[in-house]
């Protein structure tokens, strides 16, 4: 298979260019030159689509601004890049006959359903979004925008991600219980969801597996490391031998379920590859803060 790989110098894009290169022919495009691009130029620039979108089966698309360009690019510019740019690609990608369309969406854009004041929220699918901030405004129109492709007779897939950059240790190790991710991992999925050949437009929850279940969302909220000791008692060792203290409360849960039972994907990296990491001194993982 043909794939186009938008973002291709990003940290997301660049693990799917290395996941999907031993199988596919690969084409990244990104505005930054790096070994995983092809194709330097911006998503605005028709010509340059043109010349990407030649002969190709599949589309994944995962430039954009993001969380941290917020108060430093203008409204429009999440609007310019995120939300046209993710529409003008899509719709010159089904005319080029491109038959797949994955689209890197983010758990973010649930905004402020993700926070509850007496429990933990558990995010599913079902869940209806909250967007706050222009990015989870621009990302959730992103998503919206692809309805047009998918009723075009694209298969569209848009996974929703979780936080999956490097951070301070014990903080990182926790997340990737309810909700953190290795860029591995997301790869994997995307690597996966371009085996679907259905019609129309699907969304999954990309999060690492999680040992929480919905009966424990008012406890993880006010005593999360009870829940800590009966749903993962490894990870509770680990900070015990470490000297690392356990959160006193877990505000969200993000669950991959419909991912894993759909797409046939399994989350491989979880807590304890963040501590191997750590022990290597990878650039992957921050050492933990000092208190």
């Amino acid at each position: 298979m043909k794939v186009l790989v938008t973002g291709a110098a990003g940290r997301i894009g660049r693990a799917i260019c290395i996941r999907l290169l031993p199988e596919h022919e690969v084409i990244g495009l990104d505005r930054t030159p790096a070994s995983t691009v092809q194709l330097v130029g911006d998503l605005s620039d028709p010509l340059l689509l043109r010349r990407a979108l030649r002969e190709v089966d599949a589309v994944i698309h995962t430039a954009a601004l993001h969380a941290p360009h917020v108060g430093i690019s203008a409204d429009s510019e999440f609007e310019r890049i995120n939300v046209q740019g993710t529409e003008l690609l899509a719709n010159m990608a089904a005319g080029y006959g491109a038959r797949r369309f994955i689209f890197t969406s983010t758990t973010a854009l649930y905004g402020a359903a993700s926070q509850q004041a007496t429990r933990a929220a558990w995010v599913d699918e079902e869940l209806p979004p909250r967007p706050v901030s222009i990015y989870h405004r621009s990302k959730l129109a992103a998503e919206a925008s692809l309805s047009a492709a998918a009723r075009a007779g694209m298969s569209v897939t848009a996974l929703r991600m979780s936080r999956c950059f490097p951070e301070p240790a014990p903080l990182m190790a926790c997340y990737r219980l309810h909700r953190g991710i290795d860029a591995r991992d997301v790869a994997e999925a995307h690597a996966l969801a371009l085996q679907n050949e259905l019609p129309g437009l699907r969304r999954y929850i990309i999060s690492g597996a999680t040992p929480f279940q919905p009966e424990d969302a008012e406890a993880l909220l006010h005593d999360a490391p009870a829940v800590l000791a009966l749903r993962a008692p490894a990870l509770v060792e680990a900070f015990r031998q470490r000297g690392w203290r356990l959160p006193r409360a877990i505000d969200r849960v993000y669950s991959p379920a419909l991912a894993m039972r759909m797409l046939a994907w399994r989350p491989r990296y979880g807590f304890e590859e963040v501590l191997r990491l750590l022990d290597e001194q990878s650039s992957e993982v921050l050492p933990p803060c000092r208190e």
